[in-house]
């Protein structure tokens, strides 16, 4: 097995995609750690690159995929390990997945106990294996819970249900996957303290997400994410409440209890960014040095990609 030191270390991914008649730069040199005991949340608007840097971390891109960088998980580097490699010491064991729309992801003419034992007998030999029970009440759900199918199971119980088979090999990293969509706001509070409750166990969970109350209540940091890049990186009080970039002050503003302004403009082509600062068509702070590409640049533990930062 591979030793493992108890932290991820993503430095310079990008991931593009050959189309017939484009390419699409979906992450573009994205660089972060997260360790057990904390809480990073992806934030930003649909289509910035969120799921795709989760999807390359499992190795769970199509086969047009080009991934340059490296994941560090202890010795291993993620990003060219075999399938083989990361089915066996990875997913599940390691680094346990809760997706979008679980209940989509659940299999329909069985019921909850059985796939989740069928999880345990995968990850556990007979001897360590715990019970589905003690999974589940992990994950918030009672033994009766896991006797229904997925057509029995409310938003809130399937989302559980995927959290209890994310747990299933005990992972130390948990990486959920826009965890709150379709949920109403009773639901999201309680995901949001069963994530709390698994950070405080011990775990890292890394939370992608547009939902910035959800972030607030869970992350202990948050990276801002716009055309596939960082664009602000800090704790994540400091990101909401003095956000220092202007895409960042713009989707804070866009919140209901703020000034409930949408940013102008839609997200740019990622067949076509522009050779600057993608954000300059929709900033109100442009100046001539946009037109060359911010770097990154931190200062006391927040960092911010802009020439002219809020």
């Amino acid at each position: 097995m591979v030793s493992v030191t108890g932290n991820l270390a993503v430095d310079s991914l990008s991931v593009r995609f050959t189309l017939p008649d484009a390419r699409v730069s979906a992450v573009s040199d994205v660089s972060f750690s997260v360790s057990p005991g904390e809480c990073l949340a992806l934030v930003g608007e649909s289509g910035c690159g969120k799921s795709v840097l989760a999807s390359a971390l499992l190795g769970f891109l199509p086969g047009n995929a080009e991934v340059a960088g490296t994941a560090m998980l202890g010795s291993l580097d993620l990003l060219s390990a075999s399938d083989q490699v990361l089915s066996q010491q990875v997913r599940g064991r390691q680094i346990g997945l809760v997706p979008q729309s679980p209940a989509a992801h659940l299999t329909p003419v069985r019921t909850a106990r059985a796939q989740l034992d069928e999880a345990l007998r995968f990850l556990h030999p007979a001897s360590e294996r715990p019970s589905a029970d003690s999974v589940a009440a992990r994950a918030g759900l009672k033994p009766a819970d896991l006797d229904l199918y997925p057509h029995q199971l409310s938003g809130g119980m399937a989302q559980r249900v995927a959290t209890a088979l994310a747990l299933a090999g005990d992972p130390w990293l948990i990486i959920a996957d826009e965890p709150t969509t379709g949920l109403d706001r009773a639901l999201v509070d309680a995901l949001i303290d069963e994530l709390r409750v698994l950070v405080a166990d011990g775990r890292a969970v890394l939370l992608i997400t547009h939902d910035l109350s959800a972030a607030r209540r869970v992350a202990d940091r948050i990276a801002v994410m716009y055309a596939g890049r960082f664009v602000e990186v800090g704790p994540a009080e400091e990101v909401l409440d003095a956000p220092r970039h202007p895409y960042t002050r713009g989707l804070v503003d866009s919140l209901p209890d703020r000034a409930f302004t949408p940013i102008p403009g839609l997200p740019p082509v990622l067949t076509d960014l522009p050779p600057g600062c993608a954000f300059t068509p929709r900033c109100d702070r442009v100046t001539d040095e946009c037109a060359d590409r911010p770097q990154l640049t931190r200062v006391n533990g927040h960092a911010v990609a802009c020439h002219q930062p809020c």
